[in-house]
């Protein structure tokens, strides 16, 4: 043998005993010893403490997988006991993450391509704790110290990793949050094989790629200090880093009397991509969702919904929700439609189009301040739980129930609504209503309001300064040939009239109700009827007492007709006074004067009477109305007779509230108004 064979022979010798040394090195090495060093490392990365507190091993293992020469390799199993990751500064509690045991294997010859792979992970019972103190306080935000010291100009490491699958028996997940006022526990189940999407959704046909359901979720607590509940299925952990697959999604919980509802996708999960979810929720009232999402929505009556959701999330100019072709009710009233919520700078966006097409008026009520009837009653007690005061007055008629303008900048909505059949019993025949509804930065506008009333039409602009402390209103009415006998359907001596109804109101007020506004307004409101028909026997019908007596004073039991009624009233402050407010009948001019406070609701007013021939009035007295809204009083006043002529003398003078009303005469084709005859003789 020569010195060269030899000296070959020598070095692959020692080669082979330092493999040999080394295998037994690392075979019997106590891997505990790096407890401390990887304990210290790993804390000081995380900036919260960090520690395996119980064995650290590493088993040597061949790979059955592996074929060839890589069968004959092993591969480092590694274990991990009882492993805790702590809370960041701020937050007491010492535990966010509990760890029994961690398992994995690593792929050594992966290390020659620069890459960690990890084929699988096993997570042994993992408990974890989410924890949220603050808007900017939580446990699941990491400020890495490598980050901080990172320099900007440094080029990005060449080492990928890659983790094919995660494993667990079973877990735990609590949420402590306390924005939400949430306590919360999730567990975590393998569903023992997967489930099929289409399965799951009931769509076999469905064309939607996504991975199959492999845990199970249980969740209940409390969520807004309501009971919360509910179950649900999610993928496996490998279809979280899957781009080109979907992360199936499917749950449905309860809170209180709130339900969310939804089953699809999600993708892209480790990014947060987007979802596209079949979404159904229900509640005691849309104005509950703000703390579970976010959207200002009224206070409505009991509500549920079902529709499409596809949701764009981190975009560059923020994240979009799409509520597809929904079908739900509010109350007893349908609804349908599409919006969009977006959110961004300076403030979120609502925008979008809703339809009703049996839409019961009395589901309106709370975005009036007025109750809804079902439903009201447990929109009283959240009042009542938020320690606000609930309730009409007893004494009042006026809307009480106060505008929360204080959310009304969190948002702004850009919302068409369209109720095509209005639900009212026959007594109010209102149809087609239909608003366009603005707001932004806390200054709501209806902008028009309008819908169709008793053959006639309602138009308005409605305009609310949220932004103003306390809120400012404005309002402008059109009320254009309203016909009599549709406006009472069901008043038989109504119906003998082709009389119309014509009106125009411009009021200013200043207050968080109806009420408030009303008490405190200034404008005017102008009326116009004519050919219209007056009895006792309809104001009994009509539920006027008070006009029950001054008919039967001026009239007796007969049925009148009135030519014409006029109205032209200046607001100031909350007090309506008449510049002219005259009933011509064909058997007396009947004159209003006197005041009626919106701030008080009390009324104080004169009736003054002149009969066409002495025969038919006799009453030469005039009457009073007073007291309040809700219980006035009439009688006859003491005092001299009036003399005649007095009543046509004294509208003679109101030469330009006259004329004002002459705008509001529209008469029906081929017919004479009578109003306008009147009207242009006051004038001239």
């Amino acid at each position: 043998m020569t010195k060269t064979s030899k000296a070959i022979i020598a070095v692959f010798a020692t080669l082979l005993l330092l493999i040999v040394v080394a295998i037994i090195i690392i075979a019997t090495f106590d891997w505990n010893r790096l407890k401390p060093t990887i304990n210290e490392k790993v804390s000081t990365e995380l900036n919260r403490p960090f520690a395996i507190r119980g064995d650290l091993g590493v088993v040597w293992e061949r790979q059955k997988e592996e074929t060839g020469w890589r069968s004959w390799v092993p591969w480092p199993h590694v274990h991990a006991d009882d492993i805790i990751l702590g809370n960041p500064p701020g937050i007491d509690e010492v535990t966010m993450v509990h760890l029994p045991r961690v398992e994995a294997t690593l792929a050594p010859l992966a290390l020659l391509t620069k890459t960690v792979y990890l084929p699988w992970i096993k997570l042994q019972q993992p408990d974890a704790r989410l924890i949220r103190r603050s808007e900017k306080l939580n446990n699941w935000t990491f400020t890495l110290a490598s980050d901080a010291n990172k320099d900007a100009n440094a080029q990005p490491s060449s080492w990928s990793f890659r983790l094919d699958n995660i494993l667990f028996d079973r877990g735990r997940i609590a949420i402590d949050d306390a924005l939400n006022r949430a306590d919360i526990e999730i567990l975590v189940n393998p569903l023992g094989k997967p489930l099929p999407f289409s399965e799951v959704t009931g769509k076999s046909d469905s064309k939607v790629n996504a991975g199959d359901y492999v845990f199970g979720l249980t969740a209940k607590g409390h969520y807004n200090d309501q009971p919360l509940s509910g179950n649900g299925k999610i993928g496996g952990m490998l279809a979280l880093r899957s781009e080109g697959t979907p992360f199936p999604v499917q749950a449905d919980f309860r809170s209180g009397n709130t339900r969310v509802a939804f089953v699809g996708t999600i993708n892209d999960p480790m990014n947060m991509g987007g979802a596209d979810l079949q979404l159904k929720f229900g509640g005691n009232s849309l104005g509950e969702l703000y703390d579970l999402t976010g959207v200002l929505l009224p206070d409505t009556p009991p509500f549920e919904t079902d529709g499409h959701l596809i949701a764009k999330l981190n975009n560059d100019k923020g994240s979009v929700f799409d509520y597809r072709d929904f079908n739900g009710h509010i109350g007893e009233s349908d609804i349908h439609g599409t919006l969009r919520y977006s959110t961004g700078k300076p403030r979120p966006k609502l925008e979008g189009d809703v339809e009703s097409r049996q839409l019961r008026l009395a589901d309106l009520g709370p975005l009036i301040g007025v109750d809804s009837g079902k439903g009201a009653e447990q929109s009283k007690r959240t009042e009542q739980q938020k320690g606000e005061k609930a309730g009409q007055p007893a004494d009042k008629v006026l809307p009480y129930d106060r505008f929360e303008t204080d959310k009304w900048d969190v948002m702004d909505a850009d919302v068409r609504f369209k109720g095509r059949r209005i639900e009212h019993g026959s007594t109010l025949p209102i149809s087609d209503l239909s608003t366009h509804i603005l707001l932004k930065d806390a200054d709501l506008r209806l902008q028009p309001l309008k819908f169709g009333l008793a053959g006639g039409t309602i138009s308005s602009n409605i305009h609310l300064e949220g932004d103003k402390k306390p809120m400012q209103g404005q309002a402008e009415i059109q009320a254009r040939r309203l016909k009599l006998k549709e406006l009472m359907p069901d008043v038989e001596l109504m119906q003998k009239t082709l009389g119309e109804m014509n009106g125009d109101a411009e009021l200013r007020g200043v207050g968080n109700s109806v009420a408030a506004l009303l008490g405190t307004s200034n404008g005017n409101l102008k009326l116009l009827m004519n050919d219209g028909v007056v009895s006792r026997n309809l104001m009994e019908i009509l539920g006027l007492n008070v006009g029950n007596y001054i008919v039967g004073q001026l009239f007796g039991d007969d049925e009148v007709r009135v030519n014409c009624a006029a109205a032209n009233l200046d607001l100031v402050n909350g007090v309506a006074r008449p510049q002219i407010f005259a009933f011509d009948t064909e058997n007396a001019l009947i004159n209003i004067t006197g005041t009626a406070s919106m701030a008080s609701e009390q009324l104080d007013l004169t009736i003054d009477p002149e009969s066409k021939g002495v025969r038919i009035v006799t009453l030469r007295s005039p009457l009073y109305v007073r007291g309040s809204f809700k219980n006035p009083q009439a009688g006859v006043k003491p005092g001299p007779l009036i003399a005649r002529g007095a009543v046509a003398a004294a509208l003679a003078t109101l030469v330009t509230p006259a004329a004002a009303l002459l705008a509001l005469i529209s008469p029906s084709e081929g017919e004479q108004n009578q109003c306008q005859a009147i009207l242009s003789q006051m004038k001239h």
